[in-house]
């Protein structure tokens, strides 16, 4: 067993065990803080695997922006942080019989299955690989989202905003 297989198998546990505790926890805060970690666990696999441009969109995006959003709103919401999750276990015994068989449904297709071990000769970055493309390739439809974004933003905006036509001397 290599050092690759110990920081797969790692990162792995981290993000199979945090995502475990978000499913289970009883405590609101608890389930956010776990995500955190299953958030930095997919990211460290996707570092591993050589997804550097993956793994940094992930934390940008998931822990930077929506998991901060999760933290503030129970942290800001009154007395929401101490909320304990009422959850009944409706059928608990079916449901548990129903995804064992799916567990061995797909782990007997995963040990019958040949896999073929592939190499990359250049391990080039796919960062610059991903900002190439999107500049070349697919500039339109990056441009095309990027207006659509904008338009977004700027609904919501107004939305947020109580539309046109508001004064702010009137109350």
């Amino acid at each position: 067993m290599d050092l690759s297989t110990i920081a797969f198998a790692l990162m792995a546990l981290i993000t199979v065990g945090s995502g475990v505790v978000v499913v289970f926890a009883n405590r609101l805060i608890h389930a956010v803080f776990a995500l955190l970690f299953t958030f930095f666990g997919t990211a460290g696999l996707y570092v591993f695997l050589g997804a550097d441009f993956v793994a940094g969109a992930q934390v940008m995006v998931y822990v930077g922006g929506i998991l901060v959003l999760l933290l503030f709103g129970v942290m800001l919401t009154n007395r929401i942080y101490d909320m304990r999750i009422l959850a009944e276990r409706v059928n608990f015994k079916r449901s548990v019989i129903i995804v064992g068989i799916g567990f061995a449904l797909l782990a007997g297709v995963m040990l019958k299955t040949p896999w073929n071990a592939v190499t990359k000769d250049d391990p080039a970055s796919s960062t610059a690989e991903i900002g190439s493309a999107l500049m070349t390739t697919y500039l339109l439809p990056f441009e095309v989202a990027a207006i659509l974004l904008l338009a977004a933003l700027i609904g919501a905006s107004m939305l947020a905003s109580g539309g046109e036509g508001e004064d702010e001397g009137e109350a």
